[in-house]
């Protein structure tokens, strides 16, 4: 089954007069339950692409689906429930708030956009920090813990709401290759037991690597797509 399906897809952007094409007729499918990467240089449209996935941007023409979803049909507001609702992230430069402990940021999510009781919070929330290995530094804030304590922090952020789909932009760009190798880890056996799917947009070879799809981008062009069963390993 198809979590995310587009067909000529397109994305301009107006500066002036001038008209930026980020994404020319791309289209392709992913799976649910799998681990794809779009990859490619800087101004390739990998950034462009994960945030018409993630319902930040609509696409100029053509057609997305997530979950079933037209998602350029939405309003702004459906737009952000059904991100809520579907859709986790994560940052290449983590994006925690520094004002909030590593639990209440963890929590912030689920005060936001579901109707989630304070002991099913507490439940899911402990839970993720055991697997994350961050149940020690729960009361720790975003400048007393690591870069890649704040990424495991940040995958549980992403997680917490039970969404199908995670969106990771360049999550491994700041972090050593141990610790990269340590986060993957984290996000594939995320995916073995929760069937959640997670899209990758990044150049590190040690992220594509580990996917089971790479999807190349060039000039907002999608010039290849590799699927390789178990991930790769080279």
């Amino acid at each position: 089954m198809n979590l995310v399906s587009a067909e000529n897809l397109r994305k301009i952007y107006k500066v002036g007069e001038i008209e930026i094409e980020a994404l020319k007729s791309v289209s392709f499918n992913v799976k649910s339950a799998s681990f794809v990467s779009f990859v490619g240089p800087s101004g390739s449209g990998k950034t462009t692409l994960l945030n018409l996935i993630g319902c930040l941007d609509k696409p100029t023409s053509g057609s997305l689906k997530v979950a079933g979803v037209d998602t350029s049909a939405l309003t702004r507001k459906k737009a952000a429930v059904f991100r809520g609702i579907n859709l986790g992230f994560i940052f290449q430069d983590f994006n925690l708030i520094p004002v909030l402990s590593v639990y209440e940021n963890v929590e912030y999510p689920l005060l936001i956009v579901q109707n989630v009781s304070a002991e099913e919070r507490k439940k899911r929330i402990a839970s993720l920090l055991e697997t994350v290995g961050m149940t020690d530094q729960r009361d720790k804030y975003p400048d007393q813990i690591s870069g890649g304590q704040k990424q495991r922090v940040a995958i549980a952020r992403a997680l917490v709401t039970n969404p199908r789909l995670v969106l990771a932009d360049e999550p491994t760009a700041n972090l050593d290759s141990k610790t990269a190798f340590m986060v993957i880890d984290i996000m594939r056996k995320m995916k073995e037991e929760f069937g959640v799917t997670f899209i990758f947009s990044t150049h590190d070879q040690r992220v594509v690597r580990e996917v089971e799809t790479v999807y190349t981008l060039q000039d907002g062009m999608l010039v290849e797509d590799a699927v390789r069963e178990g991930g790769i390993n080279v």
